[in-house]
């Protein structure tokens, strides 16, 4: 493989990747009619973790609508082998983090597929035009999206604004030949209140409220607001109202034969609803002589209803009265018959009497479920990646610990479990099911309407992947075990390498390194984005980058309620630079927490972050609170501390100040951001503990982490790295790549060792691997004798630091067929073509 094409592989925009021939608009108005395929289809990404609303797709052979893009959604569409570019629609039912945290990385990705002749049609309530401005500060090519108010009528020019938008009203927005999409805006019945069910935390032992005594909060609350409440950003949920024409009748021949009509072209002018003359008899022939009757097209709803308060509202809708099947306000000629309902309400709303008796109305509809319920914790959608980490797990549980998630009996046995979401209590004639990965509803042909559950994938257990595992390597089990002999025999030394006098007297409670993401640009089957989590265990801790997915690798590594605890005790969050793939995910972070410690007194989290960041930060707030505090990367620097210390005046700059007092409360004594050669306003990290005394009197160094961020190799760095205890350092190329990496100021293998060496650091840990390098980096054996390549939710316990390059040799023997160049990964053929 020529450079030029390495370089092109290694970011991800190799042109061998994409379609062969240049991409060409699609003809959004040719028919499916009733013999064409379509089908919704639902995106299970977040089922597991329960950190993003999944997505539903609704496919047509020529057409493709997307319904919300939470985080981490191009990264299930990989491992599922599913693609972006026919895509023509996406749908917002809210504009929050939660349903559109993936929207950025997806338009960056569908822009570098070159769709500019293209453009995504992107539709959501009125603030949604909030959100792109957001995106405009980092995302160059927000220009190409096209985005739509759905609250507005197609052919019309009037679009409601979030002023003058009618409530209980059916807009709609599209139109065309396959498919009509209605939109009835949502509302809280009262927004400037707190609903006694928020949605936003992701615990599962939120107690469901009685509805009696919902319904009384509900009313004290209402006393105490007025019809004017104005309507906080993001209250806004939209229920989708998906409509297909009328399905026409079959042409019956023995009737067109009787009637003296020969086979031929008149045969489809009579589908087309005109008459013809008869080839043998003196009479005009009628549609309605030879064509079997019509019947309506399927209809399908999609209903994000995401607290009580909103359910008060979807209860009374009048504007849904046409499409209920057991009411009296309507002649059963003028109702609509729903065949599907696809639910994306959270638990503690579906759970409730009030939201099983709306759902009673739609008759014998189909319900599928597919809010967060407890039941699909137990189920990984990233099957490839959970592969891979029970290997690893297998292999060296000391670096790879196994996932956090509890099981369901697990779940109830805990103490904090006051009550578990209960099961839908539902009668017999109305019909639902629970969502799993991949499920379809098919909608045409007609004949197939129904669930298809052919695409589900099967489950597998730990047990069965490694069974697997040491078939097909049967050293490994041999290796597993040496692991657990060289831990027994670890005696603080590593080939004659001294412990550092940081180490001594350590324990597994001071401090821990978590690798929550370790490719680089875009999330792929086994790497996501960059984030480092600093667990600094009672004290707290520090996310050190947040790309898109951070939140749902929280998730997998401590657990659903174990990340919840993650989040709440941050202490600050870091961001290297203004780059999507380093802090897509911040939102989604920042929006869950502000919702964990919703009734605890709290003062907002720190973000340390480029000036740019802060641009998206002040707009993004428009749209929804995210209970924070910025600080410039550049009053981080060294030399900006010291003009502070040496400032009498020190409340003048409070955020500082504060990041100071809770350095210190979280054991630290400095975080000093280093300028780094990448793009403008890039930085690398310096963080250094607080000293010690033991039990003897002896002062104990505190231990030193750096990391470098996106660069090049830096002196600068270097020099700040002095006697590091841990340095991370980006290596995103391999050491043949040396004009690649230049061209794209990043680091190869030995350019970062040899950082790390420069330094005199301890212990090198190699992240950011380019995506060309699916599962381990091509890398010079001789580097390991001090650093290791880092694997997503790799952690590393200071503990353990003596052990780190002690265990890449097993790690070669697992992906021993892994550590070549691929030429067929599956990143940008996932990207290519849904």
């Amino acid at each position: 493989m020529g450079k030029k094409k390495n370089k092109r592989r290694a970011e991800g925009n190799d042109n061998n990747d994409r379609p062969k021939k240049n991409p060409k608009p699609k003809d959004q108005n040719k028919s499916s009619g009733g013999n064409g395929k379509a089908y919704v289809q639902i995106l299970g990404n977040g089922m597991d973790t329960q950190d993003t609303s999944p997505s539903v797709l609704l496919f047509f052979d020529n057409r493709r609508f997307l319904f919300n893009v939470g985080e981490g959604l191009q990264r299930f569409l990989t491992e599922n082998k599913l693609t972006l570019s026919k895509i023509d629609d996406i749908l917002l039912s809210r504009v929050c983090s939660e349903t559109a945290g993936g929207l950025p990385g997806l338009l960056l990705t569908l822009a570098g597929m070159g769709k500019e002749r293209m453009s995504v049609n992107v539709w959501g309530p009125p603030d949604l035009d909030q959100l792109v401005e957001a995106m405009k500060s980092f995302v160059p090519n927000a220009a190409m999206v096209h985005t739509h108010s759905v609250l507005s009528t197609h052919g019309s020019n009037e679009v409601a604004s979030a002023d003058s938008m009618k409530f209980d009203h059916l807009y709609v927005p599209i139109v065309d030949e396959v498919v009509k999409i209605c939109a009835i805006p949502l509302r809280p019945r009262c927004s400037k209140v707190c609903d006694p069910m928020k949605e936003g935390s992701s615990k599962l032992n939120a107690p469901l409220v009685d509805d009696y005594h919902f319904a009384e909060d509900l009313q004290a609350q209402m006393k105490n607001s007025t019809a004017e409440d104005a309507l906080d950003p993001g209250d806004i949920s939209v229920v989708y109202i998906c409509e297909f024409p009328e399905i026409k009748g079959k042409l019956d021949r023995d009737k067109a034969a009787e009637l003296g009509l020969e086979s031929g072209p008149k045969y489809g002018e009579l589908k087309r609803g005109n008459p013809v003359k008869s080839d043998h008899l003196d009479r005009t022939i009628h549609p309605c002589d030879v064509m079997e009757p019509s019947f309506p097209g399927p209809i399908v709803l999609l209903v994000d209803c995401p607290t009580l308060s909103h359910l008060q509202e979807l209860s009374s809708l009048q504007s849904l009265t046409l499409y209920y099947s057991n009411t009296s306000e309507q002649p059963v000629e003028m109702c609509k018959k729903v065949n599907c309902l696809i639910h994306l309400s959270p638990a503690s709303v579906t759970n409730t009497t009030a939201y099983e008796q709306w759902m009673t109305r739609f008759g014998e509809a189909q319900h599928i479920m597919a809010g967060h319920e407890p039941k699909n914790i137990e189920i990984p959608i990233l099957k490839s990646s959970s592969r891979i980490a029970a290997k690893l797990n297998y292999l060296c549980p000391q670096f790879f610990p196994a996932p956090g998630f509890l099981t369901l009996k697990q779940l109830k046995s805990l103490p904090s479990v006051s009550r578990f979401p209960r099961e839908l209590s539902l009668p017999t004639s109305c019909r639902f099911i629970y969502a799993e990965n991949l499920l379809k509803f098919n909608l045409l042909p007609y004949k197939d309407l129904g669930l298809d559950n052919s695409g589900v994938a099967d489950t597998f257990s730990r047990t069965e992947i490694i069974d697997e595992l040491t078939s097909e390597i049967p050293e490994i089990v041999s290796a597993s075990e040496h692991i657990i002999q060289l831990w027994h025999g670890n005696n603080g030394t590593n080939g004659g390498t001294p412990l550092p006098s940081c180490l001594e007297g350590i324990t597994r409670e001071d401090m821990e390194i978590v690798l929550l993401g370790t490719g680089s640009s875009q999330p792929s089957k086994y790497r996501n984005v960059s984030s480092i989590f600093i667990n600094l265990f009672s004290k707290g801790g520090i996310l050190l980058d947040c790309g898109e997915g951070t939140l749902g690798q929280l998730k997998r590594r401590f657990g659903v309620e174990g990340a919840d605890e993650a989040v709440k005790g941050l202490r600050c969050i870091w961001i290297s630079h203004i780059h999507a793939d380093h802090h897509a995910g911040l939102a989604r972070i920042l929006t869950l927490r502000r919702d964990l410690l919703n009734e605890t007194p709290h003062e907002p989290l720190i973000v340390v972050g480029p000036q740019q960041l802060e641009i998206f930060l002040d707009r993004y707030q428009m749209l929804e609170d995210l209970d924070m505090q910025f600080l410039d990367s550049r009053d981080t620097t060294k030399s900006s501390w010291e003009a502070f210390e040496s400032n009498e005046d020190n409340d003048a700059n409070g955020s500082a100040s504060r990041l100071k007092n809770t350095l210190r409360e979280s054991g630290l004594i400095s975080l000093n951001s280093v300028p780094v050669i990448h793009c403008p306003q890039a930085y690398g990290i310096v963080l250094k503990a607080a000293d010690k005394t033991n039990v003897i009197g002896k002062m104990i160094p505190g231990w030193k982490i750096v990391y470098s961020g996106d660069t090049r190799p830096c002196p600068e760095l270097v020099e700040a790295s002095r006697g590091a205890t841990v340095f991370i350092h980006e290596a995103t190329f391999e050491d043949g790549m040396v004009e690649e990496a230049i061209a794209k100021n990043h680091s190869t293998m030995g350019e970062a060792v040899d950082a790390g060496d420069a330094a005199g650091a301890y212990r090198v840990i190699l992240t950011h691997f380019s995506q060309r390098y699916p599962k381990i980096p091509v890398f010079d054996e001789s580097y390991m004798n001090k650093a290791c390549v880092a694997f997503d939710l790799m952690s590393v316990n200071l503990a353990d630091l003596p052990m780190l390059p002690r265990v890449l040799p097993y790690l070669k023997l697992l992906f021993r067929d892994e550590i070549v160049v691929h030429e067929s990964d599956d990143v940008n053929s996932a990207i290519a073509e849904v």
